[in-house]
Order: structure tokens, then sequence, then C-alpha cells
């Protein structure tokens, strides 16, 4: 006799017997379209875009990425799970999640290479190997790094590979503004594949949770989120620029670049560290950021950054929740401006969405993962 289950039963009994990682099973969509309960209509693009929902109730989604298999990775933050999401019949919208992981610490961060997975919890790597064979029965993991810091104040993780082949992990600070005792606190580390040769690549970063490299040049461009509790309009979050290693990017000590911090701005001048590319906006929370490298899109976004602007928490009107795009010239920034608006009701100050994340699809589309409203969403151009 044959027993089955429905993803919510089979995840809740083994939630119930205790198992943290279960064997996860594949969840048919749906829907082949919009969730009713999403006013999309209210989402401003610039004219020939639309916006659909790629995949439905993906729970708090996060960070992605996308394997070239066209499977798609995703972290959550409180969740604790980790996902594998795919179109399996070219539609263009997703029929199958899969749950890889569940009960992780802060699973945000996922990266995929050369077959094996790489999920960031808070102070650990680990790897699932050959994971697109393996969805529905997916391996234990193998611990890659266990010595990150424990504290979970800003402990999520963004995590990519980048140029040169090594993961870079992102340590954010333990507090809002502090001193941190141990250099490895407001930084950028990387490390090899194997979890060997720890650098600490960049410094004075409060929380960085997206970063990518310009498909040109291999520079690499960040986001950081800036202080609270120095009111509604003061710092403003930021988007940095490090063409080399070894910068220092202010914290705790300046802020956006011409701020002295009013406890420990007296120590150093904000002239000694590097200002940003562009200043994002007071307590926008910039998240992930993207630049655009498929051939759909018109010509002008070519190789133009999107910025992920989750919104503000503590804001006495709130700001945020919105797709920015920043355009480029000779590694300079030329325009900021919004790209998709409408997440934020303005008229009622309140939200039904907050974007974390991108990935572009084959097609040239582009995918942004929600944590609040728990979809992925397809952004493509029809002109």
């Amino acid at each position: 006799m044959r027993i089955f289950f429905t993803l919510a039963a089979f995840t809740a009994l083994l939630s119930a017997c205790g198992n943290i990682n279960p064997p996860s099973a594949p969840k048919e969509k749906t829907a082949t379209s919009n969730p009713s309960s999403l006013p999309l209509d209210r989402i401003k693009l610039p004219p020939g875009f639309v916006i659909d929902v790629y995949a439905n109730d993906v729970k708090n989604a996060r960070s992605m990425d996308l394997s070239p298999n066209g499977t798609l990775f995703v972290g959550t933050r409180d969740l604790g799970s980790v996902y594998a999401v795919k179109d399996t019949d070219g539609d263009y919208v997703a029929d199958q999640v899969f749950i890889l992981a569940s009960g992780l610490n802060m699973p945000n961060g996922v990266a995929f290479r050369d077959g094996d997975l790489y999920v960031a919890e808070v102070s650990r790597i680990l790897r699932y190997e050959q994971i697109e064979s393996r969805l529905d029965n997916p391996p234990a993991p193998v611990v890659v790094y266990d010595k990150y810091p424990t504290e979970t104040h800003h402990g999520w993780k963004y995590i990519a590979f980048g140029p040169d082949g090594k993961l870079y992990v992102p340590v954010g600070a333990p507090c809002n503004i502090c001193e941190p005792d141990k250099e490895i606190y407001a930084a950028l580390t990387r490390i090899n594949p194997d979890g060997s040769g720890l650098e600490i690549v960049q410094k004075g970063i409060r929380n960085t949770v997206g970063f990518t490299w310009h498909p040109d040049n291999k520079e690499l461009w960040f986001t950081d989120n800036g202080r609270d509790w120095m009111g509604d309009d003061m710092p403003s979050c930021e988007l940095n620029h490090a063409p080399t290693d070894n910068m220092h990017f202010g914290y705790p000590y300046c802020h956006q670049g011409d701020t002295p911090d009013p406890e420990f701005g007296s120590k150093f001048p904000c002239e000694k560290f590097t200002p940003p590319a562009q200043l994002v906006g007071p307590h926008v929370a910039p998240l992930g950021l993207e630049f655009y490298t498929g051939k759909q899109f018109p010509a002008s976004y070519q190789k133009q950054l999107f910025i992920a602007e989750h919104g503000s928490w503590n804001r006495s009107k709130k700001s945020g929740y919105r797709i920015s795009m920043v355009t480029l010239e000779n590694n300079k920034v030329t325009s900021f401006k919004p790209f998709a608006e409408g997440w934020l009701m303005v008229d009622k100050d309140d939200v039904w969405g907050r974007p974390v994340d991108f990935e572009i699809l084959p097609d040239g589309s582009m995918l942004v993962s929600d944590d609040f409203a728990d979809v992925i969403y397809r952004i493509h151009y029809k002109p």
C-alpha cells in the first residue's frame, strides 16, 4: 500500500518528528496566472514592461541563484528553509517547488557552482553536492566552513562566487552602531570553495545583503544598509563601488560619505574613507542588485544596475519598497531613478510587497523575489 501526503501535511509531520533537514517533495503549481490577492496593477513600470508572478507561495523568498540548467535556488531568512523552483514546461510559470532543507539558521544566501549548492547560515557555509539530480531526495549537507560569528544581529548573509572563483561572504556589524571588537565584523570576506583561505576583502561595511561584479571589468559593487536612529532622513543607505581590495567604507565612523557618526565620528575624518558611488535614500534597505546582461530589454538597459529597495521599518513615513535603476558611464553613476514602484501604497502608508533579489532568465526577463508577498515575480519587456 502506498500513502500520499500533501506537501503541507508532509512538512508538518517531519517537523513534529524533529527532522530539521527533511527530504523534499515537489509542490505542483496551483495557478497559471497572477494570484488575485496581489494588486500587480499598482506596480508602475516604464512603457513596454510587464510584471507577472513566476512562482506562488514561496514563503519568505529571499536571495536567489539560477543554475545553467534553469533551476532557481531560493534562500529564506526567517523561515529557515531553502527551495528549488523549476519551470519544466517553459511557460514562465514555475510548476515545481522543492523544499531542500528546513530548520536552518537564517539560510538567506545561496550560490550554485559546478553542480553543488552552497547555503549560508549565520555561522557556517553548507554545501549540497550534485543537488539538481537529487531535488526530490536532497543529500545531507557538507559543512564547508563553520567559524563565522554566531551573532544573529545582521548575521544573515548573501553569498556569491566572484570572478576569481572564490565564495564571497559578508559579516555584518553585530549591532546598530558600535566599534566591533573583531576585524571580521562589518566586513566582506572570501573563502575557497572548500572553505580554506579565509580573507577579509573589504571593511567598514555595516550590512551588505547584495553584491555583484561588473560584467566587463569585473569590479565589485555592493549595497549597504545605513545605521538607524539618526532620524527619518539620516543617514542614507549606500551603493558602493570597490575597484580594488582592502578599501574601507566608513562604518562606524562616517555615514553616507560626509556625515560623522554622533558617537564615533570624532575618531577619524570622513575623508579617510571611500565615499558611496550613490546615495540610495534613508532607511530604504537596499538588498539585492544585478547588472542587466540579458537581450530582451531595450539597449539603454544593457549593463545597467538594478537595486531592490526592501523598504524601511523604522521611519515615521515609509520609504523604499521599490526597484531602482542606476545608469553608469565609465564607472560613474549618471542617473538614479525608480524602475518599478507600487508595493508601497502611498495613500495609506502601507505595503503589500518587499523586493529582495534578482536573477536574469535566459530569455532576458528578470525574476524578483519578495519575502513579504511570498512570491517570485517575472518582469519582461513587450514593446
